[in-house]
């Protein structure tokens, strides 16, 4: 019988949303992989190992998924390591990210239609994730969208799915819909495997930093006989970020904007302030539990790469991963820290 005198803390992952920015935590998560590797003595230890719930919201959600995803050969092991798992930006973020002249012409860039088209984001994934469900995912995982239709935040849970087909779709297809960003690519039509259809856009809109809600979801889930609804001292979280711009408005520009001249600059301090806000409520909740040291958040910087969540030219791919790894070389003692505390908790 379940007890809720947990013997392990339970291990959280949470990635933010940022478009082709998921290069930065996808590469500190890359190190973090490696001192894991040396940590447990176990060469082939994989980020799905050590941790309980993954969440993401949006490049956060796809990469989620990625760590998540069995192995064609082995379905109890990973399909990739940190290392391939963020080549899928590297590899395809060119084509994602890439507009014709159709199509800057016909949308106004971004003005009156989507900027990009899905198609190539759909063929990537397509690719790397196939035809598997959410219930096939290794782990539970906690993936954000919203729901226009019913007006509320939608969530693909693993764990759901695997006792409820209500809860259960094809991995590709909330990957799709969790980074379906307003103006960016179109609203995402997805179907559960009862049929019931849902039209979701990027989970970024109202939960880009997806931490809090991780932490809520662990609160209500029984993971294994020492991980049973966990209190906050109890867990430990991982939270990543995705860089952003520091870039600041002037108030006399500002003031006469209108409708247009909002869409851009709304979007970025909305997600920005949605994770700053998360961040201050979980450092004052492990504050409160004086457990200081199991919370953990990276808001990467950026050196040289561009801000901009879609600009995936080769010379700013190369500056975000140079970034990416330079963030984990700036937080390596506390990424071994924690690389330690997941060990211990295995």
């Amino acid at each position: 019988m379940a007890t809720n005198e947990n013997t392990k803390l339970t291990r959280i992952l949470s990635i933010d949303g940022g478009g082709i920015r998921g290069i930065l935590p996808g590469q500190i998560l890359v190190s973090l992989e490696a001192k894991l590797k040396v940590i447990s003595k176990k060469p082939d230890a994989r980020i799905a190992d050590y941790f309980d719930l993954i969440a993401g919201t949006s490049t956060g959600g796809i990469l989620s998924c990625m760590y998540l995803l069995p192995s064609e050969k082995n379905k109890n092991r990973p399909r990739f390591s940190a290392e391939k798992a963020v080549d899928l930006y590297l590899d395809r973020g060119d084509e994602i990210f890439d507009i014709s002249f159709w199509q800057k012409l016909r949308s106004g860039a971004g003005i009156i239609d989507e900027k990009y088209s899905a198609k190539e984001l759909e063929e990537a994934l397509d690719d790397y994730i196939g035809d598997l469900k959410l219930s096939e995912l290794l782990k539970p995982c906690l993936i954000t969208s919203y729901d226009i239709k019913r007006r509320k935040g939608h969530f693909f849970r693993s764990h759901k799915a695997k006792k409820d087909e209500s809860y259960n779709f094809k991995v590709k297809e909330a990957a799709r819909a969790t980074s379906a960003a307003p103006t960016y690519f179109e609203v995402a039509r997805v179907k559960a495997m009862d049929k019931l259809v849902y039209p979701l856009i990027d989970g970024g809109v109202f939960v880009n930093n997806p931490a809090l809600c991780a932490y809520s979801e662990a609160r209500t889930w029984q993971f294994d006989a020492k991980r049973n609804k966990p209190k906050a001292a109890e867990m430990m979280i991982l939270s990543l970020g995705t860089g952003g711009s520091d870039k600041s408005f002037e108030y006399k520009k500002a003031k006469d904007w209108g409708a247009v001249e909002w869409i851009v600059p709304i979007i970025d301090i909305m997600m920005s302030g949605v994770a700053d806000t998360v961040h201050y409520q979980l450092t004052q909740i492990y504050d409160a539990v004086e457990k200081p040291d199991q919370y953990l958040r990276i808001s990467p910087k950026l050196f040289t790469a561009d801000s901009a969540m879609d600009n995936a030219s080769a010379e700013n791919l190369t500056k975000l991963k140079n970034d990416g790894e330079q963030n984990a070389k700036d937080f390596d003692k506390e990424l071994t820290a924690f690389a330690k505390l997941l060990v211990k908790n295995e």
